[in-house]
């Protein structure tokens, strides 16, 4: 019998296995660099396991015990009764990460703080400087909790904006990456990383209409070709995401007319690039092998539609 939702004969579970050794390899670099031990992740592992078989495999109408959590999860039912303790908790961002995100998804797509081409707008750090949109106004539309004066000065430490002789608060990048704090960066690693499994899990289980998961790989390539590439990605997806989030935006206020019930849905979009050497032996099985095929991608290069997502342009 095929696994759940897979459609497919043969041996999905070699498969997937294959696939989750190749996505386990930078997480294991990075945990081994952090100095996270194997017992550690192994406890780590079994809470998200029983998590998970709580929040989505209970019978309706029916308890759920440590012994099914157990029968699901192969994990011990001794395990499962010390572990359940640890369920649900999460650490967040911190609040300077979380607002800080907010406040330049605001500034780069609300057309109050966009000047005629689109660009977000130089503000005036106070309301009092005149009745346009001001750095003030821009922060008290977020939070009202932190003072304006904390934020501007902690943004131009970490080089956020620029505030010049004049009283005028200059955005310098349009996406907000924290510059210190590895759990703020640890957190939004974990939320970005967690929505893309997610969406390659919804197609590769065939739950719905699949979403939009693809990419292009090339190999043999020099340095410079992938520093080259490099900007180009980051020219690309910077314009990407300044869309999205002004489309979300203008959805989002749409939407606030709607019952709770009706607007209860979150999106994530994304981009990212990675380049490194290329090495074969990194590769399984399925390493696609160059082809001279007339209407395939050239040698060396490929595009991929993840886990059954349609290929139409």
């Amino acid at each position: 019998m095929a696994a759940r939702g897979t459609g497919e004969g043969g041996d999905p579970t070699a498969a997937l296995l294959a696939a989750l050794r190749q996505l386990l390899r930078p997480i294991a670099r990075l945990v081994i660099e952090r100095q996270i031990t194997f017992p550690m992740l192994a406890d780590l592992l079994k809470v998200v396991l029983i998590e998970v078989a709580r929040d989505e495999f209970a019978l309706r109408g029916k308890r759920l015990t440590d012994s099914r959590l157990s029968l699901l999860t192969g994990i011990h039912r001794k395990d499962v009764k010390r572990l359940r303790s640890e369920l649900d908790r999460e650490v967040g961002p911190s609040r300077n990460a979380s607002l800080g995100a907010l406040l330049v998804s605001r500034w780069v797509a609300d057309p109050t703080y966009l000047d005629e081409q689109g660009e977000p707008r130089p503000l005036p750090r106070a309301a009092s400087a005149g009745p346009g949109p001001s750095f003030e106004q821009l922060v008290l539309s977020v939070s009202k909790d932190i003072p304006v004066r904390s934020v501007l000065d902690e943004w131009v430490r970490q080089g956020i904006v620029e505030h010049d002789a004049s009283d005028v608060v200059r955005l310098r990048v349009e996406s907000f990456v924290a510059e210190e704090g590895f759990e703020d960066k640890a957190w939004f690693f974990g939320r970005n990383l967690r929505d893309h499994a997610a969406a390659g899990v919804h197609n590769l289980l065939r739950e719905g209409e699949p979403f939009f998961d693809r990419s292009v790989f090339y190999d043999r390539l020099s340095a410079e070709s992938i520093e080259e590439l490099r900007r180009a990605a980051s020219e690309v997806g910077a314009r990407s995401l300044r869309e999205m989030n002004r489309r979300a935006l203008a959805l989002q206020r749409r939407d606030e007319s709607r019952p709770a019930a009706e607007a209860s849905r979150r999106m994530t979009w994304g981009a990212f690039f990675f380049g490194a050497p290329y090495e074969r032996d990194e590769e399984t099985s399925q390493d696609r092998t160059p082809t001279t095929d007339a209407n395939a991608d050239p040698v060396g290069g490929a595009t991929s539609a993840v886990s059954g997502e349609s290929d139409e342009a």
